[in-house]
């Protein structure tokens, strides 16, 4: 990760905290353990879709959420808990801020890359018709059931080590 993604980071999460979108709180163990059990609940969905060929967009999604949730449980650790607004965006920055010494530059990368291949699917689900069906037509007959499958297993694969790394600092 470069140096200017970082230091936009750091300038971000000012701004949250100075908009309360990323707020300061007393640490409650049931959430955070909410966020840990949410996470391991998707990295478990996402790996019966994928085991079972269920769905390869829905294991993506489900890779990605998993992901989402460490991470928060993770700030939450830490004595952060992003607000409803831009909170991808927010979780994205913040975890860039406060874990930059404890994770190798891999895994925000990782995190960030699936990320936008899992928000640009949750996102375009809620717009227009014309537009979902254009992209269903490009995922659905355009894209071949290999390459549907190996972004699936990409980012299970991802999410799998990405949540790991997480669980392994938090419970340190």
């Amino acid at each position: 990760m470069d140096e200017k993604r970082i230091n936009q980071a750091k300038q971000n999460v000012q701004s949250y905290l100075s908009d309360s979108l990323l707020k300061k709180i007393s640490f409650d163990r049931n959430i955070f353990e909410r966020f840990e059990q949410n996470a391991v609940e998707s990295l478990t969905v996402a790996n019966n879709l994928f085991e079972n060929s269920i769905s390869y967009l829905w294991t993506i999604v489900a890779s990605y959420y998993s992901m989402f949730y460490i991470a928060n449980a993770f700030l939450y650790k830490k004595g952060y808990k992003a607000q409803h607004k831009i909170v991808h965006k927010v979780v994205t920055d913040a975890l860039i801020v406060f874990s930059k010494d404890e994770l190798e530059a891999k895994f925000l990368e990782e995190y960030e890359e699936e990320k936008d291949k899992a928000l640009s699917i949750a996102e375009n689900l809620l717009d227009s018709f014309e537009f979902e069906r254009a992209k269903r037509s490009t995922f659905q007959y355009e894209m071949g059931s290999d390459l549907k499958k190996a972004k699936a297993e990409t980012s299970l694969k991802r999410a799998k080590e990405f949540v790991g790394v997480f669980r392994e600092i938090m419970n340190k």
